[in-house]
């Protein structure tokens, strides 16, 4: 099967999901499904490039489905202006081949990491937070572990500050959502992803990056296919030294 028989749920529109639905485009991938409940903002400019000034007020979902088909006529892009929530994650998600979110909360995270698994489709996850960056991709069928094994649930409220409250690095959002919509055409091509199991953070300050091994949690809910949609119970995350990033 080649790129243009598949499709992508892409979760988010803004500075993750604007460059990673460019390169998927970009790549020939068939079908993309665009879930995104937002209208833009003077201060997405910056860093989301589906968008430009006389954007805004409009709806993102619309906005970016439009540039998209304008720049690639031959990719079906489809765009749904609503939330991703407990009630559709996995009817989206099972109509798709793979899931990558640039969501930009983590209750929408860890309900991507939830759905996916139950619906045995992989995930590409992916967060920015001022210079730093972190990629993790979930196999269904994989040795490596998801987001709840890592870090188990939210961080509590007020932890880990918003973007709106630390900003973003528009470079860096690029970045991240470039090397997910690779890691994406790794998966859907049908190898191992090289963020696999493997927890990839990057500080654009120091140019440092580095792999975390994520494994399998004994008893993950998640991974058993078990977790209740939609559960935001937060925990302090201090599984490894990494934290869960915000997205743009």
């Amino acid at each position: 099967m080649s790129l243009s028989d598949k499709s992508v749920l892409v979760i988010g529109a803004g500075g993750l999901g604007g460059p990673a639905l460019l390169t998927l485009a970009a790549a020939g991938v068939g079908r993309l499904v665009l879930v995104e409940d937002d209208a833009v903002d003077t201060s997405n400019l910056n860093r989301q490039p589906l968008f430009k000034e006389a954007d805004v007020g409009e709806r993102k979902a619309r906005v970016a489905a439009a540039r998209l088909r304008a720049l690639f006529p031959s990719v079906a892009v489809e765009p749904r202006d609503e939330r991703f929530d407990a009630g559709n994650a996995v009817e989206l998600v099972r109509a798709a081949h793979l899931v990558l979110d640039g969501s930009d909360n983590f209750a929408t995270k860890f309900l991507a990491n939830d759905a996916a698994l139950r619906a045995r489709r992989p995930l590409v996850h992916g967060g920015v937070l001022r210079t730093t960056a972190q990629i993790l991709s979930v196999a269904p069928a994989g040795l490596g572990g998801c987001l709840r094994c890592l870090f188990e649930a939210p961080p509590p409220a007020g932890s880990v500050p918003s973007c709106a409250d630390a900003g973003i690095l528009g470079p860096v959002a690029a970045f991240a959502g470039a090397l997910m919509a690779a890691e994406a055409l790794r998966l859907l091509a049908g190898e191992r992803g090289a963020y696999e199991g493997r927890l990839f953070t990057y500080e654009a300050r120091g140019a440092r990056g580095r792999l975390v091994l994520v494994r399998k949690r004994q008893g993950c809910p998640a991974c058993a296919g078990t977790q209740p949609l939609g559960e935001t119970a937060a925990v302090a995350c201090e599984v490894t030294s990494s934290r869960p990033q915000g997205a743009a």
